[in-house]
């Protein structure tokens, strides 16, 4: 088994409305495979996708009705839409929680820190500028799935 580090830029995520669409249409033209599968038929699924160069993931998240996001009690009503966005590993959680004391300072912090069930990990999300989300981790092991 390939082993990497995860550190760094991760994945970016996707909304999509078809996941198995989507899961066919990356791997025939992106040589895209599921690395990480989640959820059931009929709901909420999400995928990690790789071509296995590097520990970096698609995410695909689908949502066939466009709803309100169901995060944590405590996340709930903080976004509406998609949560379309950028995954940042950090090296340990004393980086992720000196980057979330930052945010919080700077009143860029959206929601977390959060120990979430695996493959998840513990995460934060941040708002840029622009209202794009990037998300803060430790303990996603993309770097794993990938080399599975």
């Amino acid at each position: 088994m390939l082993e990497m580090a995860d550190q760094g830029l991760t994945h970016v995520a996707y909304n999509v409305s078809e996941l198995d669409e989507s899961l066919a249409f990356y791997a025939k033209y992106a040589g895209m495979r599921v690395v990480h599968q989640r959820g059931r038929e009929g709901g909420s699924r999400v995928a990690w996708i790789s071509d296995a160069t590097r520990p970096f993931v698609l995410v695909l998240i689908e949502e066939r009705r466009r709803r309100w996001l169901r995060f944590p009690t405590s996340w709930r009503g903080r976004r509406r839409g998609c949560f379309s966005h950028l995954g940042v590993a950090c090296a340990s959680r004393g980086e992720l929680d000196a980057l979330v004391h930052r945010a919080r300072t700077e009143g860029v912090l959206e929601a977390g820190p959060r120990e979430l069930p695996p493959p998840v990990g513990y995460l934060a999300l941040l708002r840029d500028p622009d209202g794009y989300t990037l998300e803060l981790s430790v303990g996603q092991e993309v770097g794993r799935a990938v080399g599975a």
